[in-house]
């Protein structure tokens, strides 16, 4: 054999000994740009001022053994800074009126308590993000008396809030770059000095996407951090600067059909209309509740009444990251004051345990993980299409299957599966087989959700 014929058949034979090998799975890939530990985390929202009778620091850092048992991740904290006094709303007025980016709330407690829950949060397992408000300040904020020009003010020069309604904030002027710089500046303090995990940012949308992308670039050059987004309108955030946003139009949705106005067909609808918005890796945050939620429209049973469970549920199987908020697991009933102080009463976890197993369902299925971590959804066809809603999601070997009857009345329905398959539902951990048309029934609000064996 020459040399020429060597060169040429010698490749062949490792090329067709390659392809007779078993194919191996292509592994996921994460985007660089998004934190590992996002793949399968829970966020879990923190309203300090109404978490204790204290409303502290300290006072909160004593439920984290039983959030450890609950399972989340990530602990978003409301904002933590002083709130300003003038023009402020009630008798403590809004976390939202910030009067120092670089300080914590005195009521809350000292910086020295805010690191070490940090780092009791860390020492546990936790993430810890915090709330930043950057369209706008409170009006004792030393920024004005400093820097005027970092406002937007009307044609008389006077500073002016963002709209009429919201008359205890100051609108910052992000035509200014000192402004933006010093923003930045006291991101990357919270980033350098106190090691938390991210932010979640107020009025994204209100705030233009070359700042948050320069700031996301450097809090990223300090450590990774995870990004979420008070937004759903603005899809080019999601491309450099955050990891999440709000799935707010189907939040709305899935209230309607808790109340009879909707069906599980306009939910189906809602993502056969949508176009997939999100960058790759990027996912929507999903909730029932949450603190303007909470607040302003009512508790998730004012809302939501019996379909609570159904619908907290949902956010767990479909695409994006689940969000509880604080008292959900102890079945909150009551619209929390915003301006005033308002304790949660945790004598009664009636919720824990329920939301503990909605935890424990997504992260032992990878195919509910986040992003490209877990599966796409594909909706199954039913025989009741406006009662019941229908998919599954599947990654690597793992599958799941859930299962709505979004109405008030029992339901008998076919499910056409593109394949038999054998499950166990995950609830009661009885085994299925489904075949292509298997029929099943379902109480008012009943749902099932059955994962691969």
């Amino acid at each position: 054999m020459n040399k020429l014929h060597r060169l040429f058949i010698i490749p062949m034979l490792a090329l067709l000994l390659f392809s007779c090998q078993p194919t191996a799975k292509t592994p996921t890939v994460i985007p660089a740009h998004i934190p590992e530990w996002t793949k399968n985390a829970v966020i879990y929202e923190v309203n300090i001022r109404q978490y204790t009778p204290e409303g502290t620091f300290k006072a909160f850092e004593t439920h984290l053994p039983r959030l450890k048992e609950l399972g989340v991740d990530v602990l978003w904290l409301m904002p933590i800074h002083p709130i300003s006094e003038k023009n402020r709303k009630g008798s403590l007025g809004s976390y939202y009126s910030v009067k120092d980016y670089k300080a914590v709330n005195p009521e809350f407690g000292t910086m020295d308590d805010f690191m070490a829950l940090v780092n009791k949060a860390h020492e546990m397992g936790f993430k810890v993000i915090i709330d930043w408000v950057a369209n706008h300040t409170g009006w004792d904020n030393q920024w004005i008396v400093d820097h005027k020009d970092w406002y937007t003010q009307d044609s008389l020069g006077n500073v002016i809030p963002p709209n009429p309604d919201w008359s205890d904030i100051a609108d910052l002027n992000f035509n200014s770059q000192p402004m933006r710089r010093a923003m930045i500046d006291a991101m990357d303090f919270w980033v350098r000095e106190t090691n938390i995990d991210g932010f979640r940012c107020d009025v994204a949308w209100g705030v233009p996407q070359d700042f948050w992308e320069a700031a996301t670039a450097s809090l990223d050059s300090i450590k990774q951090v995870y990004m979420l987004a008070e937004d759903e309108d603005h899809p080019g955030l999601l491309e450099k600067a955050f990891e999440s946003n709000y799935a707010w139009k189907l939040h709305h949705i899935v209230n309607e059909v808790a109340q009879g106005k909707k069906t599980a067909a306009d939910i189906q609808k809602y993502y056969t209309d949508s176009v997939s918005r999100y960058a790759k890796g990027s996912f929507p945050m999903q909730f029932i509740t949450n603190h303007d939620e909470n607040s302003w429209a009512g508790s998730e049973y004012e809302r939501m009444g019996e379909a609570v469970k159904t619908l907290a549920t949902l956010t767990f199987t479909i695409e994006g990251i689940p969000l509880i908020y604080s008292g959900q697991e102890a079945g909150l009933k009551k619209r929390l004051l915003f301006f005033e102080k308002d304790t949660i009463n945790w004598s009664n976890l009636e919720m824990q345990k329920f939301y503990q197993s909605l935890v424990s369902l997504k992260k032992n299925n990878v195919a509910l993980w986040n992003g490209v971590a877990g599966g796409p959804k594909k909706f199954v066809e039913t025989s009741a299409p406006q009662q019941v809603l229908a998919f599954t999601r599947e990654k690597e070997d793992n599958q799941a299957l859930a299962i709505f009857n979004l109405s008030a009345q029992p339901v008998e329905a076919t499910i056409q599966l593109p394949q038999a398959g054998d499950y166990k539902e995950y609830f009661s951990g009885e085994e299925k087989t489904f075949e292509k048309g298997s029929t099943l029934k379902l109480e008012q609000w009943g749902y099932q959700v059955f994962v691969s064996k």
